[in-house]
């Protein structure tokens, strides 16, 4: 029998890594698709900058919004990810977690 606990988060519910899933507040899923939908328009705007042939600067600017606006979501789901499952699965003996934590910070940082 392992020695895995469930965890008492509102985001991870299994350390099984094929079956674990985030399980976020009603509100934070709100938040966050509102934001993805906000970035995914930027996106369609910056494909109509290019297509009607605007000046670089302006297009990079918006590049540039449109980066930040992701790295915020990224960080939203960081910190409740680090609160919540990272925190659980230490708990519970798992330590490996650490090593996938700094794995995807690492590509959150590139």
């Amino acid at each position: 029998m392992d020695n895995l606990k469930e965890p008492q988060g509102e985001h991870c519910h299994t350390n099984d890594v094929h079956a674990r899933k985030s399980h976020h507040s009603d509100k934070m899923k709100t938040n966050l698709i509102s934001r993805l939908n906000r970035i995914e328009g930027q996106i369609r705007g910056i494909k109509g900058l290019i297509d009607k042939d605007t000046y670089c600067d302006d297009v990079l600017n918006q590049i540039a919004a449109a980066q930040s606006a992701l790295n915020s979501v990224g960080r939203l789901l960081l910190e409740g990810h680090m609160k919540s499952c990272v925190v659980d699965r230490i708990q519970s003996g798992d330590h490996e977690v650490l090593d996938e934590l700094l794995v995807t910070v690492n590509k959150l940082m590139k």
